[in-house]
């Protein structure tokens, strides 16, 4: 062989055995690293294959990687297969490299054969513990003895670098597995630190999600039947009424009525229908790639429990334990593998299972807010505080006497404006675009006469001129129609009258027809022009009462502006200013309070008793001078809750009736903003004071 192509081929080994050792280095994972590692080996020694097999404590060698491997030697019942085992085995138990020749075999049976037609080049892989592996190299018998042992050594020296990155391995699972102990120890003394439901539910999403590293973990709660959200992981607060928190009690509910744990990774055929039905409307809201529900059940003191335990399966203690809630643990983004998730999520549930299951008990001890409350206020009964204890205690008792005892005004307190009861609003007759603007804001306006006005009176009178091209256009072409068919009529009655001796009988009968077809046709054209006359009147619109014009910027915001039939335009009022007949004292007011939907139970109760309620109200103009009202009849109560401002919620419109003398002197405007306080009667003082937040309780906890 020329020299040079020796010391080529000597430098691409020494580049494989430079790439061997730099890979040995990574933290490259098992299969990618077995597998760089017999390719490049195998390369090197230009050997036909190879194979790596790891030895596990007590078991037979295992395939991790190989190249070219006989099929005999892959099938596990094969003769020739468990002699090759028993060959691996002889490497593994003497912890030597051999080479064994291609069809031979100790004498001894047990230490297994080579069955192939290849030089095999066995060499153990070393750890801590001893022996891990064996790599195994299938090379040509043909070459010399002197080759042969060359390339055991190089096998060897490979496979001294191989453990190196085995031994280093094996030092980072020591370090994984030591900090995940240090998270569950962090895990478990925080979750069992106290005995608050609430806190321990917060700790256990927070931190589980933490220890077991998927996106969300919730816990929900039994009560009676149905399972409800009580903490999810990276919320402080929980909406109740939102659609995936509904979502989510659906399906706790669903899963924890079964006893059986639920796992979705995306399919769904084996579901119950009712399961089925809850997932996927939990999944179109949340999004979730994968989701378990596992049902948290009280543990036995004696025994561990496990997730197999919470889904009924046998163990130690069959016996079915109480359903307390559920644990759901849900992945969105993050895709971990089962091995690294499952032993994270046995840890999670059963210390939150016990953890809740011990705040649950805590928190059902009778009376246990009043014990929590007498236990940290043990030092106001020391002797030297008695006497200071006994005297809050009267003042206490007093306090509530005079609360419950002492009668004071019941009054419902809202928000609303003050407006003209004359008032209408303007619509538009036809469509078309504003063409004029006659009347501004503040400009008196007069009620549009029944007769027809003239020309130079419209402008008096009118609030709005439309303009509609096309209208104009079809009340011509009407019109136009209509002077031919009344020329077309004159000319058959001057043939019918004129030459009517000259005609023949037939011909006095055509004319005849055509005229009358043209009579009806001269009437149908002049109704037609009678009606868009109507509607081209109709194009200068009127008020249809006096007052005054209370839309603001009104020639800013319609001049110009396409509007259609039926549009309001504008509003009149009769606010008292204004000439041509109607003067202040002429006008009347009115308010219109909006009553919060939860305070108008009070108002319906005191109306049912006295149907006319007394009203005191202040403007916001004058809030140093105080007015008058009331609510004079059933109807002036809204029969429907509106939402007029959503922050304040729905709420109930009253109209409330006052006196104009109340008001005089007062520069009036309409909706100028008033708040006013409907009397519902007498009451004791303590629950005027605090009536809302006893009906919060009645609302909220005791419902």
């Amino acid at each position: 062989m020329p020299t040079e192509t020796i010391e080529q081929t000597k430098q691409q080994i020494r580049a494989l055995v430079g790439e061997i050792a730099q890979l040995s280095k990574s933290e490259l994972s098992d299969s990618d690293y077995y597998a760089a590692f017999l390719q490049r080996v195998v390369a090197a020694l230009a050997a036909v294959g190879g194979a790596v097999w790891l030895v596990e404590a007590g078991k037979r060698p295992r395939l991790a990687y190989q190249i070219n491997l006989s099929d005999p030697l892959l099938e596990a019942d094969s003769e020739d297969a468990a002699q090759h085992m028993r060959v691996l085995g002889n490497v593994v138990q003497r912890n030597e490299a051999q080479l064994v020749p291609p069809m031979s075999g100790l004498a001894e049976n047990q230490l297994g054969r080579n069955p192939t037609d290849y030089l095999l080049v066995l060499a153990p892989l070393q750890g801590h513990e001893g022996v891990v592996g064996v790599v195994e190299i299938f090379q040509r018998a043909n070459a010399q003895p002197a080759t042969q042992r060359g390339y055991l050594r190089f096998l060897v020296q490979m496979c001294e670098l191989a453990a190196e990155w085995v031994k280093a391995q094996k030092i980072r699972q020591f370090s994984d597995r030591h900090s995940l102990w240090a998270q569950a120890d962090h895990f478990s003394r925080l979750v069992h630190n106290q005995l608050d439901l609430g806190e321990t539910c917060f700790t256990a999403v927070n931190e589980g999600r933490r220890l077991i590293g998927c996106d969300r973990v919730c816990v929900c709660i039994k009560r009676g039947r149905k399972c409800n959200v009580m903490a999810i992981s990276g919320q402080d607060t929980i909406e109740s009424r939102s659609n995936i928190v509904q979502a989510l009690n659906q399906l706790a509910t669903k899963v924890a009525a079964t006893g059986e744990p639920l796992w979705y990774e995306g399919e769904k055929e084996d579901l119950p229908p009712q399961i089925e039905d809850a997932l996927d409307e939990y999944v179109e809201e949340s999004y979730a790639k994968a989701v378990a529900v596992l049902p948290l059940r009280r543990p036995d003191p004696d025994q561990q429990l496990t997730r197999n335990q919470a889904a009924g399966k046998p163990a130690e203690n069959p016996e079915d334990r109480e359903i307390i809630g559920a644990l759901i643990i849900e992945q969105i983004e993050i895709d971990l593998p089962p091995e690294v998730v499952t032993p994270r999520v046995d840890l999670v549930y059963e210390h939150t299972a016990r953890a809740v299951s011990n705040a649950l008990t805590h928190d059902g001890i009778l009376l246990m807010p009043l014990w929590r409350m007498l236990g940290r206020s043990r030092v106001i009964t020391q002797a030297r505080n008695l006497p200071k204890t006994l005297s809050a205690a009267v003042l206490v008792i007093v306090l509530a006497l005079v609360l419950c005892l002492v009668q004071a005004d019941f009054n419902m307190k809202c928000e609303g404006t003050l407006q003209p009861t004359a008032k209408r609003d303007v619509f538009a007759n036809e469509t078309g675009e504003i063409k004029v603007v006659y009347k501004k804001h503040g400009d008196p306006v007069q009620a549009a006469p029944a007769t027809e006005l003239a020309p130079e009176q419209i402008e008096t009178y009118a609030l709005l001129e439309i303009e509609n091209p096309d209208l104009q256009v079809q009340f011509e072409d009407v019109v136009g129609e209509l002077n031919q068919a009344r020329s077309q009529l004159l000319a058959v009655e001057s043939s019918l009258l004129g030459n009517r001796r000259g005609m023949t009988r037939e011909e006095r009968s055509r004319l005849a027809a055509q005229m009358e077809q043209l009579k009806g046709q001269v009437r149908s054209l002049e109704e037609q022009r009678e009606l868009l006359k109507q509607k081209m009147d109709r194009l200068v619109v009127y008020s249809p009462i006096a007052g005054q014009v209370i839309t603001w910027d009104v020639e800013g915001l319609l001049l110009g502006r396409p509007v259609q039939a039926g549009q309001v335009l504008l509003t009149v009022a009769k606010t008292g200013v204004g000439e041509a007949g109607y003067v202040p004292e002429a006008a009347d007011w009115e308010l219109e309070i909006e009553m919060p939907e939860r305070r108008i139970g009070h108002v319906l109760a005191a109306q049912a008793r006295d149907e006319a309620l007394p009203v005191r109200y202040i403007l916001a103009s004058a809030p140093d001078r105080e007015h008058l009202g009331k609510v004079a009849a059933k109807n002036d109560i809204q029969s429907r809750a509106d939402v007029v401002d959503r922050e304040a919620g729905p709420s109930v419109r009253i109209r409330v009736s006052i006196t104009k003398e109340d008001l005089a002197q007062m520069d009036l405007r309409p909706g100028m903003s008033v708040t006013a306080k409907v009397y519902c009667g007498q009451r004791a003082v303590g629950y005027v004071w605090l009536h809302e937040v006893w009906e919060w309780i009645e609302r909220k906890v005791l419902f």
